[in-house]
């Protein structure tokens, strides 16, 4: 399947991978020695669990750096739902190679899936709701690309992708400024000077009076900061459809649901990038 995705990937996964061999293999891999340097073997993927699967290209590319001449077949794709016992992939290629990229490439694809798997998780909560739930900038620090691409795999939305390509006005900006109307002029004339990469301009409110602020200043999104559900409702209420209002704040997926039938558009969860543990696959040699 394709997943619609707003960052160019190809020099960020090259990076990701290039980052992760040096860390990991170093002066050279001196287990792998072991194996005679002629040897070709054949290697499978294997779920040990359900979720959605992401991260096939890093994989790709751990591979390939290790033996240019291997060969991945995939049966699955990223954005797909995997099953437990399923197989993924096959991989051939020289035995020292494959050893030595198996764990750099597991890496990646355990974590990427497990995001994915997260925000098919609270997607699904919220289905049937018009909200969207969408992610943050609490990643792996050197992996917000990767990160944010895996939420989309797994039917949530990004946020800004970092502090250049968009505004967001919090408390102390807005303290800064002197106030949510201030903040708001100073942040159009930004975004001016800045038209190429800025997306958007959002103000992140803590009460309805700045609510109400925001939107005389003609804020065209709104964060509601910690809002109850009835002051959400109210907001949406007030609203009447003139911001793009996103909920943020202590969002777990028992309460999801709630917060998306108050009318808001959006639903901020830093758990699925901060938050994840690693989905359970295993490459094992075979024949």
């Amino acid at each position: 399947m394709t997943i619609e995705f707003d960052y160019p990937l190809t020099a960020e996964i090259s990076r990701n991978v290039a980052a992760a061999l040096a860390e990991d293999v170093g002066a050279g891999d001196l287990t792998a020695a072991l194996v005679p340097g002629d040897r070709q073997v054949h290697a499978t993927v294997i779920s040990r669990e359900a979720g959605v699967l992401c991260g096939t290209a890093w994989f790709d590319e751990c591979v390939r750096r290790c033996d240019p001449t291997a060969t991945v077949t995939w049966y699955a794709a990223d954005g797909e739902r995997i099953a437990a016992n399923q197989m993924l992939c096959d991989i051939a290629g020289n035995g020292r190679a494959l050893l030595t990229a198996e764990r750099s490439a597991l890496n990646f694809l355990q974590l990427l899936s497990a995001v994915a798997s997260k925000a098919r998780i609270y997607a699904d909560a919220i289905a049937g709701t018009g909200a969207q739930v969408v992610d943050t900038r609490k990643t792996l620090p050197g992996l917000r690309i990767a990160q944010k691409y895996a939420v989309r795999a797994g039917g949530g939305g990004n946020h800004r992708l970092a502090l250049w390509d968009a505004i967001l006005i919090k408390e102390n900006h807005i303290h800064a400024a002197g106030g949510i109307a201030q903040a708001m002029a100073e942040a159009r004339r930004v975004a001016a000077g800045a038209a190429d990469r800025c997306k958007f301009i959002q103000v992140e409110v803590e009460n309805l009076d700045e609510f109400q602020q925001a939107l005389a200043a003609g804020a065209t999104m709104v964060l509601l900061d910690n809002f109850s559900l009835d002051l959400m409702r109210q907001a949406a209420s007030l609203n009447a459809g003139r911001a793009v209002l996103e909920a943020s704040g202590n969002v777990t997926l028992e309460t999801i649901r709630g917060i998306a039938e108050t009318g808001v558009d959006r639903i901020s969860v830093g758990a699925l990038t901060k938050d994840v543990k690693a989905l359970d696959l295993s490459m094992r040699f075979v024949g």
